[in-house]
């Protein structure tokens, strides 16, 4: 059960009033932590890369998406007068409680666009809170994001947004600044909707598109249509295109694929339909279909336990935990998921609030996305969703970008692991990776490919994580089960570990809860921790709650064993086994690996036998390892490679 009888946890989450009411439900346990001037709130101890008056100030910012949206569709929230205080304050220089002023590469211009976002949807109220004063001093606050620099990233929309506020309060505003700034954002587009989140080949694409890029783009095309019609225009066509593809991130009982940095902004993995809602958009899926969307997501979301026992957000995804956070996460960063309740800004007779709410729409099993460089497999009737992933041939210093990145799959019941150490298996927790060491228990993974191909059968990476060792990876994608093939040519000594789903052994997801607070029956813990457990020779396997996971050797050395990996390296269940094939290859050596891998969820029925007996199989014909990814009798194999190639 739920630990924490908290409110919002009772919220239907049906009607316009509803999601006023869960902002009030998330901000209210805020109230004790303001500051006396009331310019921030702190509700922890960690520590950023940024310091603490400027993460006070960023939970503050960050209650600006939900709270303008609020007041601007006509709710209320005693927040509000508060805030008006705050920013008085905060844009002060005099006061004891000033902001500062932002420099190059600074948090304070990421906080900005909150303040953009207030301008441009809510002048009038701000110039009646403030007072023209007032408005003066949060305009000279906001101003130095004109001059210094800033990531080339999502980031350069930061001062688009404060510049669309200047425009649309009526204040002056740099439009050469702005379309040179958007200019500079152009080169991160790829196709079929998708951006990279910085220059393409060298950045990712991960809910940064969708939540940023996206987002900040369809605002801009909302309010600066008059000003900007072509770029506008095209803002809008892309979202279009990129609504059929991110549609596929999400399962039908509303969770969202798990992928990337930032997950613990967590609701916000649904700004992007928000948006088009407020943009009004005509997609390729009803208002019904977009509405069904966001309210599944936020009801799934509200059932996790990722509050504190007063309410408030915690760093995390499923749960609270620093070992996957980010080192730009402070206490209050969590609340830029408030950038989903832009809907609230919607009149009460627009068609999201008055539209029955519709069930996902029939989608295919499996879709390549070659952007992102994903093949998503779909189990609706669970409903399951894993994307399986070729990796990458840039990199990134954000924090586990292996685990976030890199690794062959990802998905939205089994979530991923980040590892505690490199240093040994359980610390390591290499799940859906393969993880290779000489002999010093110092384990390496993939963190960046020299080259990647992703077709609608197969996806193919090479990579090397020594000069001297190189790694040939395919990947033949599917649920429940799906097949690793890894050439490993090597100059050194190497034991290797192939890693399946990290399975949890309580708690959410694992055979706790439900979405809506329900409960399915699971067995007691014991010194077994699986309800089911098997580990013998060429396979091991492990059952809990609801869903199981599972690994099979099909050609090459190496034994199958369950792991228990520490805890609290699992982004979505505390505690978690994970089956394992290991191996080991002699220096000088090319050895051949298939690990055919299983990972399925029983979904509302429970615990289950799943479909463990039906096992890929792999046979070697005249120098040819030819793999079935049909246990019974299919003709042709999924995937053939010579040994000798």
């Amino acid at each position: 059960m739920n630990p924490f009888p908290l409110p919002i946890r009772q919220n239907p989450l049906q009607t316009k009033s509803d999601l006023q009411q869960a902002f009030r439900q998330l901000t209210d346990p805020l109230m004790p932590y303001y500051s006396s001037g009331r310019a921030g709130f702190t509700i922890g101890s960690t520590g950023t890369s940024y310091s603490g008056k400027v993460a006070a100030m960023e939970g503050f910012s960050r209650i600006l998406w939900g709270l303008v949206p609020l007041v601007t569709g006509g709710g209320d929230s005693p927040l509000w007068d508060m805030y008006m205080e705050g920013i008085k304050n905060g844009t002060n220089p005099a006061h004891e409680e000033y902001w500062g002023t932002a420099g190059d590469y600074d948090q304070r211009s990421v906080e900005m666009a909150a303040f953009g976002l207030a301008l441009a949807l809510a002048p009038e109220k701000l110039v009646e809170g403030l007072g023209r004063d007032g408005l003066e001093q949060l305009t000279a606050w906001l101003a130095p994001i004109n001059n210094h620099k800033l990531w080339d990233c999502n980031w350069l929309l930061f001062r688009v947004m404060v510049q669309m506020g200047f425009r649309k309060a009526g204040l002056p505003y740099d439009k050469a600044l702005t379309e040179e700034t958007l200019d500079a954002i152009e080169p991160f587009y790829m196709e079929d909707g998708w951006y990279a989140d910085g220059l393409k080949g060298q950045a990712h694409s991960d809910y940064y598109v969708p939540f940023a890029i996206h987002y900040y783009g369809l605002l801009y095309a909302s309010f600066m249509e008059e000003e900007d019609p072509v770029r506008s225009a095209l803002y809008k066509e892309r979202a279009v295109q990129f609504a059929g593809q991110f549609i596929h991130w999400f399962a039908e009982d509303g969770s969202a694929l798990p992928y990337g940095r930032s997950l613990t902004y967590r609701f916000s993995q649904a700004a992007f339909w928000c948006v088009m809602a407020f943009t009004g958009l005509d997609t390729p899926y009803s208002i019904g279909v977009i509405k069904g969307l966001v309210l599944r997501h936020l009801r799934w979301w509200f059932a996790q336990p990722i509050f504190t026992p007063d309410g408030l957000l915690t760093i995390g995804y499923t749960y609270p935990n620093l070992v996957m956070g980010e080192n730009y996460n402070s206490p209050g960063s969590p609340y830029w998921a408030m950038k989903s309740f832009l809907v609230l800004a919607l009149p009460d007779d627009h068609p999201f609030w008055t539209a029955e709410e519709e069930a996902m729409p029939l989608l295919e099993a499996s879709v390549v996305q070659k952007a992102p460089h994903l093949v998503l497999c779909r189990q609706a009737e669970v409903p399951h969703v894993t994307a399986f992933n070729s990796g990458h041939t840039s990199s990134n210093e954000h924090t586990h970008t292996s685990a976030k990145y890199e690794k062959f799959a990802y998905s939205t019941f089994f979530g991923f692991s980040v590892p505690r150490a490199e240093w040994g298996l359980a610390q390591g927790a290499f799940d859906s990776m393969l993880a290779l060491a000489e002999g010093d228990n110092l384990y390496r993974v993939k963190r960046r490919c020299e080259e990647t191909r992703v077709d609608e059968g197969l996806i193919y990476t090479r990579w090397k994580p020594w000069a001297d060792v190189e790694v040939r990876t395919w990947i033949i994608p599917g649920l429940p089960w799906h097949v690793r093939v890894h050439r490993i040519a090597t100059g050194r000594v190497l034991d290797g570990a192939e890693g399946g789903f990290a399975l949890g052994i309580e708690g959410p997801g694992s055979g706790g809860w439900l979405p809506g607070g329900s409960i399915v029956p699971a067995r007691p813990y014991s010194t077994v921790p699986p309800q089911e457990a098997e580990s013998s020779g060429n396979a091991a396997y492990a059952a809990y709650g609801r869903g199981a996971s599972g690994v099979k050797l099909l050609y090459g050395s190496g034994q199958a064993e369950l792991l228990t990996p520490q805890a609290n390296t699992n982004i979505m269940v505390s505690r978690t086994v994970i089956p394992t094939v290991r191996t080991h290859i002699e220096a000088g050596a090319t050895a051949w690996l298939a690990v055919a891998v299983y990972g399925e969820a029983f979904g509302a029925k429970g615990y289950g036998a799943g479909a463990w007996a039906a096992a890929p199989r792999a046979q070697v014909v005249d120098g040819e390892l030819q793999v079935y990814t049909d246990a019974g009798g299919t003709i042709e194999p999924a995937f053939r490679v010579r040994l000798d190639a």
